[in-house]
């Protein structure tokens, strides 16, 4: 009787969460989101792994100047040895293909066939020239400012809880690993999965295999890897992204799991609401902070200094494999 007193004492509620209750914040079903997180304070960091997209979810997906936020593939796009063929041929495929990323009305299933197009021509394009890797680099250092507000904090905190952190991204990898490390956040608890440029006889060769794009990116790619094997036990989850199909990146985890998915919606934010509602816990629109993932984590360590008051480091030391997969 008095345990349970004890738990229905600490039970959190939804308007004691500020962070929820801001009016850009949006909840189809608060008693679920109430639910998913007293699950994760109740069981603690040692649960918990945390997996998020890297273009316009840790990146922002507009600053306040105004000026535009280059995607990772963008970024390797703007370094200046690049051919003059590739950065027009690539630049006609954005425009191709980008609207239909995003379109609201287009069903996922026809999609898919589009956004594999892209990738396979793209790395088509990414081939028979030399390239030095450095220049992505010296582009990335001038756009390590257009993470998210407080993106640096979100990042600290994991490592200090040792929370595993997967950054899934269908973009170009090698950009998304610069950007991180240029910022100080490529913790050792953080690893990458995304498209990884390969070389062949001195000059690039497309991307390493398996393609990851868009609509593919779940923990079903990653069955049997080193990462696998350290995760699959861990099933309190938090899923960030900015399109529809993020919200599947934990797809593979056990059917038990605990899953929070939080939207970043920005984009004809009418005509994608229901479908963003339909398909996140959570959705933040125009919102270019961590605040509300970083309010999550606030809670379940909280909860955790209180049963382990002379912790200081919530698990064990964790250093995840190599940040390419």
């Amino acid at each position: 009787m008095g345990k349970e007193q004890d738990e229905n004492e600490g039970y959190l509620r939804i308007q004691d969460i500020p962070a929820l209750n801001q009016s850009h914040c949006k909840m189809r079903d608060p008693e679920r989101v109430e639910k998913i997180i007293n699950e994760f304070v109740c069981g603690g960091p040692e649960r918990m792994q945390f997996v998020s997209d890297f273009d316009y979810t840790i990146t922002k997906q507009r600053t306040e100047d105004n000026l535009p936020v280059l995607s990772s593939f963008g970024i390797f796009n703007a370094c200046k040895s690049l051919p003059t063929y590739f950065k027009e041929e690539s630049d006609k495929l954005f425009h191709k293909y980008r609207p239909i990323e995003i379109d609201p009305h287009m069903p996922i299933e026809e999609k898919v066939q589009h956004m594999i197009e892209w990738w396979t021509q793209s790395a088509k394009l990414a081939s028979g020239f030399a390239f030095d890797e450095s220049e992505i680099e010296h582009t990335a250092s001038k756009f390590k400012r257009a993470l998210r507000d407080h993106t640096h904090e979100l990042f600290a905190t994991l490592l200090r809880l040792q929370i595993p952190v997967l950054v899934f991204s269908a973009g170009l990898g090698n950009s998304v690993v610069s950007v991180l490390q240029q910022a100080n956040i490529m913790h050792p608890n953080v690893k990458v999965v995304s498209n990884f440029l390969q070389y062949r006889d001195g000059v690039l060769d497309g991307f390493q295999q398996p393609m990851i794009h868009t609509f593919n990116k779940n923990e079903t790619v990653l069955d049997g890897s080193e990462y696998y094997e350290l995760v699959h036990t861990r099933d309190h989850i938090i899923v960030m992204g900015d399109s529809l199909g993020d919200a599947d990146m934990a797809n593979g985890v056990p059917a038990s799991s605990h899953i929070m998915k939080i939207g970043f919606l920005f984009d004809h934010v009418e005509a994608n609401m229901d479908k963003y509602m339909n398909t996140f816990d959570i959705v933040l629109v125009d919102d270019q902070t961590m605040d509300v993932p970083r309010a999550l984590l606030a809670l379940v360590e909280q909860r955790h200094q209180l049963r382990h008051p002379h912790v200081t480091n919530g698990a064990s030391a964790i250093v995840l494999p190599n940040a390419a997969l």
